[in-house]
């Protein structure tokens, strides 16, 4: 006679399996929060300390937690391995995408996703908005100078001062180049900046494209470095200072969302 081994399954063993598996979870959350040694992990999760012991020994032999003799275990190169496995899993433009559709229908604007490549930034993602037929020089895979851009000030924001000036000079050449009106000047330029910094958003005020406004602010990781950036553009008849003031701390909160899908936690 066969023997269909699903009916012969004792229904307890999933239950029992899926209580080992979550123990486990919870052991390396304890281990990542510091609890490091046999005697207290065992008393965070209430299990006794030669199921700990097991359960920690077959992780190290794992390689999900490393060992130090007389100090205690610390997380391991496994969980170092899968935890870049999941960021590379998890792509900025699809994660972004859904906070930039919401920013987009709720302001009627047009609205970027950047990226700093050298001192331009690089269009990952663009988003039209709805006020008739205005036209933008930007488009996804095109590259803009840093300094006169709202996406691109916004990821200025997350360089050190001390490369503020170049990142400056080289879009002044390129408007030199071009033919088009200069930059303010320097001196103002990071006078603005350091004001930008302080609130954590930018203005550009048609220093990229005559007729066009723009407010931007950066999208951080989870080490807190500025990876990305958020904008929202308009003409100038929609988009007054004072309004622009007022979507500021709404492109913040957008940025900060997508930060928060990164991994970035608030200090």
């Amino acid at each position: 006679m066969s023997v269909d081994p699903k009916k012969d399954k004792n229904p307890g063993d999933s239950a029992t399996g899926s209580q080992t598996l979550l123990r486990g979870l919870a052991l390396l959350e304890c281990v990542a929060a510091g609890i490091s040694d046999v005697k207290s992990i065992a008393a965070h999760l209430g299990t006794p300390r030669s199921t700990t012991h097991r359960m920690l020994g077959a992780l190290v032999q794992q390689r999900y937690l490393h060992h130090i003799p007389y100090k205690g275990y610390l997380l391991g190169q496994k969980l170092i391995e899968l935890g870049n496995k999941a960021l590379e899993q998890r792509p900025l433009v699809a994660l972004a995408r859904p906070h930039l559709e919401q920013l987009a229908s709720h302001t009627g604007d047009t609205v970027h996703l950047g990226v700093m490549e050298g001192t331009e930034v690089f269009y990952l993602d663009k988003i039209s908005g709805t006020r008739g037929s205005l036209e933008m020089r930007s488009r996804v895979g095109n590259r803009m100078p840093l300094a006169t851009t709202g996406v691109g000030k916004a990821l200025v924001l997350g360089l050190p001062r001390a490369q503020w000036r170049a990142i400056y000079d080289y879009a002044t050449g390129e408007r030199r180049a071009q033919g088009a009106p200069a930059v303010i000047e320097w001196t103002e330029y990071a006078l603005q900046m350091d004001e930008y910094l302080r609130q954590g958003w930018v203005m550009d005020l048609e220093e990229n494209e005559m007729g066009i406004r723009c407010v931007g602010a950066p999208i951080r990781d989870l080490t807190g470095k500025v990876v990305a950036s958020v904008s929202l553009a308009s003409a100038v008849p929609y988009m007054p200072e004072e309004r622009m003031r007022r979507l500021g701390p709404l492109v913040r909160d957008t940025a900060e969302a997508i930060s928060k899908e990164l991994g970035w936690t608030p200090e």
